[in-house]
């Protein structure tokens, strides 16, 4: 039967004004709104107790919403169970039947599902082509490594040709060459069959990898959605720019506005920087500043911001020279110069100049003493 316009232009996915509480009172998630095209791969990014988990098992079917609507291809889900969905979930502690064997894992949700017996045949053997396990079927999971096991755990959630995939922080238990390398197998493997995946981890390198956009998540509510360049080169808020990437944070208060521009007191040095967010004169707002922009020594004049700073620690890390530095009232003031001729001129105690660009500084929100107080006391 064919779909109906109105369904073949439907989001994949779609949440409106979801949100979830336990007990009635305390709300976990908070008005969630997400549209995921069909093909798209989506992370929902947060720490724990972001309510990443939640969302996705209310797609699942596994939580039902307090409050919203959950559409999958154009179709209200609440009242569907999750084995009427028709998707696949990968979990981080696989879940495979360790009693079977890996094409008998495989073959279940086909039985299932009523598939005949040499189509069964010839879909496991095409799920483990996929995932690069070819003559392992019957070998059991304990057999396998950890890496294996979860090729397997993705096989057998490919295996019926959902349209729709769900992974829930797959790649937690694995090591971190191991985490990487199925990193960049999943990201081949949704790009070859072009199935819809929505994603949730904590780890924002991970999300950077694979994602076409990600959904940045802080107590239940979304911080910003974008693809994985404008997170990191655009942040909105200053819990995005925490979170994402490493970051030099200056707090101040708001000198001057005019038009798209600032001039921020901060930490006794007079900076200026983009205003992104909507302020006045004597705002309490939040700078930030990517380490790799900040430039040690610059011939003057060079950058619109320069200003003193004394270097506290240097660390080699290869590709590049890590200079931790004291400046603007900060003592964890960052700079990333790379591994060139020239840059072994800085000592530690030596007092500096550092600077970049106007563009390259934003105002954000204000981070309170709560929201920063970890990384404060981490860096005092």
């Amino acid at each position: 039967m064919p779909m109906s316009p109105a369904r073949a232009n439907s989001p994949h996915v779609e949440f409106e004004g979801v949100g979830k509480s336990y007990d009635g009172t305390t709300l976990v998630v908070k008005d969630f709104n997400l549209q995921v095209a069909k093909g798209e791969f989506v992370t929902l990014l947060g720490p724990s107790g972001s309510g990443k988990t939640t969302i996705l098992m209310m797609l699942a079917g596994f939580q039902s919403a307090t409050a919203g609507r959950i559409r999958i291809e154009g179709e209200a889900v609440e009242d569907l169970p999750p084995r009427s969905r028709g998707i696949g979930m990968v979990f981080q502690n696989y879940a495979l039947f360790p009693h079977m064997t890996v094409g008998q894992n495989l073959a279940f949700p086909l039985e299932v599902r009523g598939i005949d017996g040499e189509e069964r045949h010839e879909r496991v053997a095409r799920a483990l082509k996929l995932v690069r396990l070819e003559g392992m079927e019957n070998r059991r999971p304990g057999q396998l490594s950890g890496g294996q096991q979860q090729r397997v755990a993705i096989a057998r959630a490919l295996v019926f040709e959902p349209s729709l995939v769900l992974m829930d922080e797959p790649l937690g238990a694995l090591d971190r060459s191991l985490r990487e390398e199925m990193q960049y197998e999943i990201r081949r493997i949704h790009r070859e069959l072009a199935v819809t995946i929505v994603y949730v981890t904590h780890d924002q390198q991970e999300a950077m990898v694979m994602s076409d956009r990600i959904a940045v998540l802080k107590d239940g509510e979304v911080e910003q959605i974008a693809s994985p360049e404008v997170l990191y080169e655009e942040p909105e808020r200053a819990f995005v720019a925490r979170f994402i990437g490493e970051n030099n944070r200056l707090h101040g208060q708001v000198v001057t506005v005019e038009g798209g521009l600032c001039e921020v007191d901060a930490g006794r040095a007079r900076i200026r920087a983009l205003k992104v967010v909507d302020c006045e004169p004597g705002d309490r707002v939040t700078l930030s500043i990517r380490p790799e922009r900040v430039s040690v020594n610059p011939e003057p004049g060079v950058f619109g911001n320069q200003v003193g700073a004394t270097v506290r620690d240097l660390a080699f890390l290869g590709d590049h020279l890590r200079v931790h530095m004291e400046a603007c009232g900060r003592k964890d003031f960052i700079a990333k110069i790379p591994n060139i001729v020239g840059h072994g001129g800085i000592l530690v105690g030596d007092t500096v100049r550092v600077g970049w660009t106007v563009t390259d500084c934003r105002v954000l929100d204000y981070e309170t003493k709560a929201d920063r107080k970890e990384e404060d006391d981490q860096t005092t």
